[in-house]
């Protein structure tokens, strides 16, 4: 399925489906929901609203990984929604302690347009991948100390390789933390008397 952009004013149409997809996932035995686009976690909490089991939050998984490498001061590459909304910088801040920095202007709006303009449409490009590390270099400049990958398509184009910076990609830590919890529940299960 090829991603498209949310439509102004349709989040909470958006909340209202997954909501329901979590509530059918729970009726069908699933121990945890995954939100599996660090966009959508912008309604995180409307969609947890409709079901009782736990929805592993993206934010929460990345803003962990950053404490326990020291970071304090993460640049946030992702769509213009993530960037700009504040629903991730905020939660990095207020549950993890972290002033997470996001791109000047022109360069938040090309990282959005990268994303998806190219990557969502399986474009990779050498150029592009030379202006998010100009990005990561501004950054760097003015005192980030790590990089978010905050968008799962932005793996695709950059990663480790690209900068001296450490780098934290959202999706492969949001997919270990799946891993995790999943292990976690087996572990108990296998624990509990017969």
């Amino acid at each position: 399925m090829v991603a498209s952009r949310p439509k102004a004013g349709q989040w909470d149409r958006a909340s209202a489906y997954l909501g329901q997809v979590g509530r059918n996932l729970q009726s069908g035995g699933a121990d945890c929901v995954l939100i599996c686009t660090n966009t959508m976690h912008m309604i995180a909490n409307e969609v947890s609203a409709h079901f009782d089991i736990p929805l592993i939050h993206i934010v929460d998984v990345t803003g962990r990984a950053l404490n326990a490498a020291g970071m304090k001061r993460p640049l946030l590459l992702a769509t213009r929604y993530t960037m700009e909304e504040g629903f991730y910088r905020d939660r990095l801040e207020a549950a993890h302690g972290m002033s997470a920095m996001v791109p000047d202007a022109a360069d938040r709006q090309a990282v959005h347009d990268i994303i998806f303009d190219e990557l969502c449409c399986g474009i990779v490009r050498d150029a592009s991948r030379e202006a998010y590390v100009g990005t990561i270099d501004k950054a760097k400049a003015a005192g980030c100390d790590s990089v978010i990958l905050g968008c799962t398509e932005i793996g695709l184009l950059i990663g480790p390789a690209d900068t001296d910076l450490p780098v934290f990609d959202s999706t492969k830590l949001y997919a270990a933390a799946a891993v995790d919890f999943a292990c976690a529940e087996d572990q108990d299960r296998l624990r509990e008397p017969a």
